[in-house]
């Protein structure tokens, strides 16, 4: 209920019509008042829906979106593909991922280098067609927040899991092949060799390929 309920909200089945009041939503759901209760409470947490007593359920604007959520973002990157949105998510990782990378070298255990390793690893095996190509780019950078030992670098992990594979789906059919795994090996090297300066620019040329990926996109190139 609560999937299908979002996915209407920020697919806009609500800006021309009063979102419906719980009675409503249980004899259309087929389910209790206290389900009910519990799903609009989920949207509000949201950011989705504000509700008041005497004014019942109101959608929210999208400014008010908690766009960290994984499952608004999810609900964001299912509707009508959008080129901006791409462009502003690689934006955000921009100012995350590269300072990350640098944490990474400096404060990384040898677990942290593993995993990222073994990231890079199936990444390499993807190339061979032996693994998913999302599943092992999406490793390797969560490795990276996780290495940074910062709680609110590695809190960006589901967000950034869940919208990479719309960012990396849409350059890998630009490019018509798979991630750059030298661009991903420099910057596990750099992380390895605790150059925090050295990861950190090595990341940034990564996320800064996709950004002209998807400014030439958009110029029609």
């Amino acid at each position: 209920m609560l999937d299908t309920l979002g996915r209407a909200i920020v697919t806009g089945r609500y800006e021309t019509r009063p979102f419906p009041t719980e009675a409503e939503l249980a004899k259309a759901h087929g389910v209790s008042r206290s389900v009910t209760r519990e799903a609009v409470k989920m949207l509000t947490a949201k950011g989705l829906v504000s509700a008041r007593p005497r004014q019942g359920t109101v959608v929210q604007p999208a400014a008010n979106w908690n766009l960290f959520d994984p499952d608004v973002l999810h609900w964001l990157l299912e509707r009508k593909f959008s080129v901006d949105l791409l462009r502003q998510f690689n934006q955000l990782r921009v100012a995350i991922e590269p300072e990350a990378a640098a944490l990474a070298a400096q404060f990384h255990d040898a677990a942290d280098l593993a995993a990222i390793r073994a990231g890079l690893a199936r990444m390499e095996a993807a190339e061979a067609g032996e693994d998913d190509p999302l599943d092992a780019d999406i490793a390797f950078h969560i490795a990276i927040l996780r290495a940074s030992k910062n709680p609110f670098y590695a809190q960006f992990q589901m967000m950034v899991a869940t919208a990479l594979r719309t960012s990396i789906r849409f350059t890998n059919r630009m490019k018509g092949r798979s991630a750059n795994i030298g661009d991903h090996g420099a910057v596990a090297d750099a992380i390895a060799a605790r150059d925090p300066q050295e990861a950190r620019l090595a990341m940034r040329r990564i996320i800064g390929d996709v950004l002209e990926l998807i400014a030439a996109d958009k110029a029609g190139v």
